[in-house]
């Protein structure tokens, strides 16, 4: 047994003193560094992929509590790792990029889930929102430029040969992603802008509120013609112009609804007031006091608004279907555009 222990002990040696003796080579040491954070690295993209590929931040959120594991477990495998001959430099560095991430995955897309809500009830709001997920990108970014830096400057400074011109992996999904992102907002504004005019534009309708359902048709038309105006002025995306048409088929869709299907509606809603009207006036009179005009003009606004239902039944059966068929296309081309531009990562 004791034969056995002194065996194990004098191999446990060997590969200890093997791995310090690898980590006095700068290059092999920069490779532990580095290794520490890859997986890190691969946890926090396939959240960021999750959430470009369509999933709201929090149906995703327990991908983004378990990048926040990830990095403090990431963390402590860098503080296990010495300093290079002395130099805590690469170290350091990245110790403050995995510090960063941690902040950047605690705070700022804390902040994300909670505002997705509030976002889509006001266009100002869900251009903060992108706004701010547009920052947090920018500041992942730069928090990696940063790293690499420190690597560049470490193996400059220790004569160790890197070959220049070549992205980390990590790096160029990024930037593909970042660029992804810039195209998408300006085009998704344009259609959400519209959207927005007819949820309330429903709204008004299911509360019988006709001010507001003309209000919200005129806002429509008036958002689908400047959208169709803008959306003509953006250019395709690596010449795949599928969103931009998405977009302008959505616009023209709303539109639709707003000119064709919804005036329909409103004037069932008029007649109907008429008609309350008329009904309880006639029904005010005694029998003995109701004319041959009275019934006339009673039976008359019975008929008006029993084809005026007929109608806007129709109407809003074609409008939802209009609408039905708007979100599709438009949530379908979103995926697809996402799906073939934005690397996924698991």
């Amino acid at each position: 047994m004791k034969k056995l222990t002194s065996l194990f002990f004098f191999m446990l040696a060997f590969v200890v003193a093997s791995i310090a003796q690898d980590l006095d080579q700068p290059g092999a040491y920069m490779t532990a560094i580095s290794n520490t954070h890859k997986d890190m690295d691969q946890k926090y993209m396939a959240y960021t992929s999750a959430a470009a590929h369509g999933k709201r931040a929090r149906k995703v959120e327990k991908l983004r509590l378990q990048v926040l594991e990830n990095i403090q477990k990431t963390k402590d495998k860098l503080i296990d790792l010495p300093f290079y001959k002395g130099d805590k430099s690469l170290r350091q560095s990245n110790i403050d990029y995995v510090d960063f991430c941690y902040k950047i995955f605690n705070e700022d897309y804390a902040k994300i889930v909670n505002t997705e809500e509030i976002a889509e009830q006001s266009f100002d709001e869900m251009q903060a929102l992108l706004l701010l997920r547009e920052k947090v990108d920018e500041k992942l970014k730069v928090a990696v430029e940063k790293v690499n830096a420190a690597s560049k400057d470490f193996a400059a400074k220790y004569k160790v040969n890197i070959i220049e011109g070549e992205k980390s992996e990590l790096a160029e999904k990024m930037e593909q992603a970042g660029k992804v992102s810039k195209y998408y907002k300006p085009v998704f504004l344009i259609f959400f802008k519209c959207n927005w005019q007819d949820n309330a534009l429903t709204k008004a309708m299911n509360e019988n509120k006709v001010n507001d359902i003309e209000q919200a048709r005129n806002s429509i038309i008036k958002y689908a013609d400047e959208g169709l105006m803008a959306i003509e002025a953006v250019q395709s995306f690596e010449g795949d112009a599928s969103l931009k048409m998405a977009c302008k088929q959505a616009l023209q869709g709303f539109k639709v609804i707003a000119e064709k299907e919804t005036p329909k509606i409103t004037d069932y809603q008029l007649k109907k007031e008429n008609f309350e009207k008329i009904k309880k006036a006639y029904e005010a009179k005694s029998q003995s006091d109701k004319t041959k005009d009275d019934v006339n003009a009673y039976n008359k606004a019975v008929a008006e608004m029993n084809a005026a239902v007929n109608v806007s039944n129709q109407a809003t059966a074609n409008a939802n279907n209009k609408r039905n068929e708007v979100y599709k296309t438009w949530e379908d081309a979103v995926k697809t555009f996402y799906d073939t531009h934005v690397p996924r990562y698991r």
